[in-house]
């Protein structure tokens, strides 16, 4: 265990940016479970994980705006989603900007649809560094404060019961919340 505790503290940095600038939640969870297990800085874990956001949606964006049109013409099949979202957009700019990234199904495509509706990058980089700060701060801090609430119900047990039943946890939650949100849209 003690090389997994060096390889998080030399490289966690690093592997919370690339895999915010991939995925998100799951390894920005992580990222607040090493900071409450003391491998990682909290307040660093929170700007690596922003930075990484930020930058994997700028990078989305800037695709949507020169090839977004094209790229959503062929993705027949959810011409529907496309379309509400791109009426939210018009309406809501700043609202759908700050909280795509907390849509589930919109992780990706969202930064891209807002590149497509031609927004101004005046408009979208602040509030995209706005919204990413927020939701960096929101998940690391869940799987600080979560770290922590499972650590001491698990305080006399193995370290690394621990870790799995929290693994476990976050999992579970992460795939009833996907549940739920797709039952939701399919009603």
């Amino acid at each position: 265990m003690t090389d997994l505790a060096h390889y998080i503290t030399q490289y966690g940095y690093w592997a919370l940016l690339i895999g915010c600038l991939l995925e998100g939640e799951t390894i920005t969870l992580l990222g607040g479970i090493a900071a409450h297990n003391g491998l990682l800085r909290l307040p660093l874990v929170i700007a690596v994980v922003a930075i990484g956001g930020a930058l994997g949606d700028q990078v989305l964006y800037f695709a949507g705006r020169h090839f977004g049109g094209r790229v959503l013409a062929r993705i027949e099949s959810q011409q529907a989603r496309i379309e509400r979202a791109q009426k939210l957009i018009a309406s809501h700019p700043i609202l759908f900007v700050i909280g795509v990234r907390f849509m589930y199904g919109f992780r990706l495509i969202g930064p891209v649809l807002i590149g497509a509706s031609k927004l101004p990058p005046s408009r979208f980089i602040p509030l995209n560094i706005l919204g990413a700060i927020l939701w960096a701060t929101l998940f690391v801090l869940l799987g600080y404060f979560g770290g922590q609430a499972i650590s001491s119900f698990v305080s006399g047990s193995d370290k690394k019961l621990y870790s799995l039943l929290f693994c476990v946890v976050v999992i579970a939650a992460i795939l009833l919340l996907r549940y739920w949100w797709r039952r939701r849209h399919a009603q």
